[in-house]
Parts: C-alpha cells; sequence; structure tokens
C-alpha cells in the first residue's frame, strides 16, 4: 500500500497527475502558438495510459467512470490521429487542439470529483458531489476549458514546432 492505496491505483493516480501537470504545459505552449513536441507526447502517452488503466479496475456495473474512459479513449484516438497521421496540416490542426484540449477537461475534471470525494474539506462541502460548491467548480473549469478551446478554434497560424 502507499499512501492508503494499491500499487495499480498508485501508478493509476501517479499516470493521471502526470498527464495533468503536462497537459496544462502543454496548453499553455499551444495558447502561445507553439507545439513543444516533449510536452504534447508526454501529455498524450500519460492520459492515454490513464485512461486504459482505468479500465483495468473491476467493473460491476457500467458507471459514470466509465462513460469518462470510452469518451476520453475516442477524443485520445482522435487527437494522436491528427498529431501523427494528419501533421497538424489544415483542419487537422484544429481537430488536434480541441480534441487534445477535451482529454485534458476530462482529465481534470475527475480530479476536481475525486478531490470532492477524498480531500476532507472538500468533502465536507460536497460529500454527494450534488451541492453547489460542486456544481461551481465544476462549471468553472467547464467555462475556463470553453475559453480556451475557442481561443485555440480561433488560430489563424500553423504552432510551431
Amino acid at each position: 500500500m502507499i499512501f492508503g492505496m494499491s500499487l495499480f491505483t498508485f501508478i493509476h493516480v501517479l499516470l493521471s497527475l502526470i498527464g495533468i501537470a503536462a497537459g496544462f504545459v502543454a496548453l499553455g505552449a499551444w495558447l502561445r502558438g507553439h507545439l513543444r513536441s516533449g510536452w504534447t507526447a508526454l501529455f498524450l502517452a500519460t492520459t492515454i495510459a490513464t485512461t486504459l488503466t482505468g479500465f483495468l479496475f473491476p467493473i460491476t456495473a457500467f458507471t459514470p467512470a466509465i462513460g469518462v474512459g470510452i469518451i476520453s479513449t475516442a477524443v485520445l484516438a482522435i487527437a494522436v490521429f491528427a498529431l501523427y497521421r494528419g501533421r497538424l496540416v489544415g483542419r487537422w490542426q484544429v481537430t488536434f487542439l480541441l480534441s487534445a484540449l477535451a482529454a485534458q477537461y476530462l482529465n481534470t475534471f475527475v480530479l476536481v470529483v475525486q478531490a470532492f470525494q477524498k480531500i476532507g474539506p472538500l468533502n465536507v462541502l460536497a460529500p454527494t458531489g450534488t451541492e453547489p460548491a460542486f456544481a461551481v467548480s465544476q462549471g468553472l473549469l467547464l467555462l475556463a476549458f470553453i475559453a480556451a478551446g475557442y481561443r485555440l478554434a480561433r488560430r489563424s497560424t500553423p504552432l510551431a514546432i
């Protein structure tokens, strides 16, 4: 047990946190017009690993987490295709940016859900995840990602590699 988690859960959480951090570094670069290949690849690899390891937990019924994992798998597949096969040419650039942003949003969305479930002071504010504090947090997160998506979609110049 590591921090009260099994080794597998710890690895899954660690991959997720690395993916989120790398995703925000990459997002900052994308917003400034740069690809930052290393950060982008780290973000994609760890986010894909997070998603895939999420499917390896015991599944007894369809849950919201499985739904998020399925959507994340789809947007990550699109992002990887747009980047490595479409080479960000023409519409592939905005396709990559928006699908990668969607993957980052989903990973961050889950982080907020987990934070409210596992961190005492946050859990006190929203023990069931239906309270205003949780809704406001997720709403602000969504608005921030929509704003980032708008800026990324409006890019008129190719990303500098």
